[in-house]
């Protein structure tokens, strides 16, 4: 998020406050639209990061089947209790999203559209 707000334009910023825009507003329909998309990578990142949470999850939370149970710790109790075919349904669910968020967080950067279309920046 901070990179994100670090490289909204500030002439934009200083543009709607010299029209009289409140500091509030300029944040709220300049910064943060223009952040949106690092804003939203990030989130990605974030879960993608958490989907795979074991040891704080199993120690702060517990594991109460249907209640606290995570993906990963599911996957080491089918592990545990030898439901091979379960452990690897997971797996393999729990790493198609990881893929797919990787790839939507990819798209959400600016450097990722840019490879994908074959159009440089003219630095």
């Amino acid at each position: 998020a901070r990179a994100a707000f670090l490289d909204v334009d500030h002439r934009l910023e200083q543009a709607a406050a010299v029209l009289g825009v409140s500091p509030a507003a300029v944040f709220f329909r300049v910064s943060l639209p223009l952040a949106m998309r690092g804003i939203l990578a990030g989130v990605l990142l974030a879960f993608a990061r958490a989907l795979g949470e074991f040891g704080a999850t199993l120690m702060v939370a517990g594991n109460i089947p249907g209640r606290t149970q995570t993906l990963s710790i599911a996957i080491y109790e089918a592990v545990q209790a030898g439901n091979d075919g379960a452990a690897n349904l997971l797996v393999l669910v729990t790493s198609a999203a990881c893929v797919a968020i990787l790839c939507l967080a990819s798209w959400l950067t600016p450097g990722g559209r840019r490879r994908r279309s074959g159009r440089r920046s003219a630095s």
